[in-house]
């Protein structure tokens, strides 16, 4: 290969990495809380493609963490052990045995694999659960449905958020992984935290730049199922609007996304984690590939 064509072959890399700048500059110190799940989560490929983005997050100075949930492993487990799934108000009823296997899932088995495909890049990645130093208080959450509380178990509501721990950890240069599970104070009993909710709490807490949470979409869309234009850009107020009218599965994601933006964290963002390398299109360019969340008063750009 002569030296004219290698120089023409390696200028689209450049092209590419000068694009990343501004936005390296933009996030550079900054800390940035990744909810993993979904399909990234169970497909082997977009699991190290994750793994890869966020250490280059770290190297590129950035600060990230990483909450994660476990839902189709849990399901998966709990039918090993013989119990049923049952979900109400799109939450899954937790009893004190299937909260044992939740617990043994999301610290044992998801957080275990994740931390590891992390340490493949270096000495990096620290798995902790909301029960370690108290990171993640909860109280027993009653939803309710058709007008009724109903009990759905060991399923928890966040009271409080105590960032030591991770802040320890950022401090030191590694990576927190995170699972959503915590202590309550009232009764001693560990709870089941939404993933979501818990990603969001912990990004206002940190005073996160930025919240990322990977769904199985491209974003949220502008008129589903009639139109697959996804929204690329929506104030808080905005979004508050469409509440109502989500999905069960995407309703937690955007409450994450609105409680964030609504406690100081900068942007939050809905990206499909079923692209390989989405967080790093979505934060290093100029286009983004999913659905940005902003504080009101910072519509179009």
């Amino acid at each position: 290969m002569s030296s004219a064509t290698r120089k023409h072959t390696a200028l689209p890399k450049a092209q590419i990495l000068i694009e990343a700048l501004p936005w390296l500059t933009r996030h550079h110190g900054r800390t940035v809380v990744i909810k993993f799940g979904g399909n990234a989560m169970v497909d082997e490929e977009l699991k190290a493609a994750f793994a890869q983005d966020v250490v280059f997050l770290r190297h590129a100075g950035l600060r990230p963490v990483v909450v994660h949930g476990g839902g189709p492993q849990i399901s998966a487990a709990l039918d090993r052990h013989g119990l049923v799934s049952e979900f109400k108000a799109g939450l899954r009823v937790t009893t004190p045995e299937a909260m044992d296997v939740v617990r043994m899932v999301l610290a044992g088995q998801v957080q275990r694999e994740l931390v590891g495909l992390l340490n493949e890049h270096g000495p990096l990645a620290v798995g902790l659960t909301g029960e370690d130093a108290c990171t993640i208080t909860a109280t027993k959450h009653r939803p309710r449905i058709d007008g009724e509380l109903v009990d759905i178990g060991r399923v928890g509501e966040i009271t409080a958020i105590d960032t030591g721990a991770i802040q320890a950890l950022l401090a030191d240069g590694r990576i927190p992984v995170v699972s959503s599970i915590a202590r309550s104070e009232d009764d001693g009993h560990v709870y089941n935290v939404n993933a979501d909710t818990a990603a969001a709490a912990l990004a206002a807490a940190l005073g996160a730049e930025t919240l990322m949470v990977l769904t199985d979409v491209e974003g949220l869309y502008e008129d589903w199922p009639n139109s697959d234009e996804v929204i690329s850009r929506l104030t808080a107020t905005e979004l508050e609007k469409l509440l109502p009218e989500l999905s069960s599965g995407m309703a937690p994601k955007m409450e994450g996304c609105l409680h964030a933006v609504r406690n100081g964290v900068t942007t939050a963002r809905v990206i499909d984690g079923r692209v390989q390398h989405s967080i790093l299109l979505e934060i290093f360019t100029d286009e983004g590939i999913g659905t940005m969340v902003v504080p009101d008063g910072q519509g179009e750009q």
